[in-house]
C-alpha cells in the first residue's frame, strides 16, 4: 500500500503565499478559495485559508527533508531573506543527530519550515 502524507498549512493570502513557495521552486497543482496544492518534486505542501491568522503567535510547521541539505541551503539563501522577523531564513546548520543535520526557515504566516537532511 502506497502512502503519501502531505503538510497542511495555513495562508492568509494564497497569493502571497504561492509567491513565497514558488521563489523556493514550488509550483501550483491546485487551487480554489478553499484549498491550494503546491509541489516541488515529490514534496508537496497543502494550504488552507487562514485570513485572520497572526503570523507572529503562529504554531503551525512542516518539515522538508532532502538528501542534498547544502544545496538546499545555498537556493534558499540566494532568496535574501531576512535573518529575523517573518518571513525569515534561519542562520546556519545545526547537527540534530549524528547523520541529521537542520536549518529552518519561516514563511509570510509565521509557519516553521524546518529542512533536514545529511
Amino acid at each position: 500500500m502506497a502512502m503519501i502524507v502531505t503538510a497542511n498549512l495555513p495562508s492568509r493570502d494564497y497569493d502571497v503565499t504561492e509567491a513565497f513557495y514558488g521563489r523556493m521552486g514550488f509550483q501550483r497543482s491546485w487551487r480554489d478559495d478553499g484549498w491550494m496544492i503546491l509541489k516541488r518534486g515529490d514534496a508537496v505542501i497543502e494550504f488552507f485559508p487562514h485570513p485572520d491568522l497572526v503570523p507572529g503567535e503562529s504554531c503551525f510547521s512542516a518539515c522538508i527533508r532532502t538528501d542534498d541539505l547544502d544545496g538546499l541551503l545555498a537556493e534558499y539563501a540566494a532568496l535574501d531573506l531576512p535573518g529575523g522577523g517573518i518571513p525569515r531564513l534561519h542562520p546556519g546548520v545545526h547537527r540534530v543527530t549524528d547523520r541529521l543535520r537542520m536549518f529552518a526557515l519561516v514563511d509570510p504566516d509565521g509557519s516553521l519550515i524546518r529542512c533536514l537532511g545529511p
